[in-house]
């Protein structure tokens, strides 16, 4: 569970080699470096709206900077899902969290998460494996998640992508609403 702190959430363990995830919600550089007291090495991110430049200089050589990536939202809309012949698609839900899959001949094509929080479905880690990319797999999860989310209530969607997906967001009806820059502490 996130733990609020003065500059944002701090979010333990997230990944095998992640020791904290800290999202830095203030536009200030002293927000960000209590942030990097709390995100620590090895593997530490924090993950910033500031400007990218002066949080480069604040922490130093010893965290790596990935480019700036949208945050998006939407007023959902139920499109059913589709998917093309010889693929299958599941949705299971797990404390919460709503899983999407497709499936090519017992390997998962595509995925992605979301969990519906008030009302918003906080979409993650959508992905298609690139030997089946070009194939409307993303679109599929993308609308299946929507789907599943609109079940449980949710009426808008937000998400963090990478440049390469915003295309497929925004020929979705997404709207890009900021950037942001993670940051991830390397010793």
């Amino acid at each position: 569970m996130p733990i609020e702190t003065t500059w944002g959430l701090r979010i333990d363990e997230v990944r095998p080699k992640t020791r904290a995830r800290c999202l830095v919600f203030r536009d200030d550089l002293d927000a960000v470096r209590s942030a990097a007291k709390d995100a620590t090495a090895p593997h530490g991110v924090i993950i910033v709206v500031a400007a990218e430049d002066a949080v480069t200089a604040l922490l130093g050589p010893a965290w790596q900077s990935t480019p700036p990536e949208p945050i998006m939202t939407t007023t959902l809309r139920q499109i059913p899902p589709s998917v093309p012949a010889g693929y299958d698609l599941s949705t299971t839900i797990d404390a919460g969290v709503i899983n999407v899959r497709v499936h090519s001949e017992g390997e998962v094509a595509a995925a992605g998460y979301t969990a519906v929080v008030d009302g918003v479905a906080v979409v993650d880690r959508v992905a298609t494996d690139p030997a089946h990319q070009r194939r409307g797999l993303g679109t599929a999860v993308m609308n299946a998640l929507t789907v599943a989310a609109m079940d449980q209530g949710a009426v808008t969607a937000v998400l963090h992508g990478t440049e390469e997906g915003r295309a497929l967001y925004e020929g979705l009806g997404w709207q890009l609403r900021s950037k942001i820059t993670s940051f991830t502490h390397a010793a």
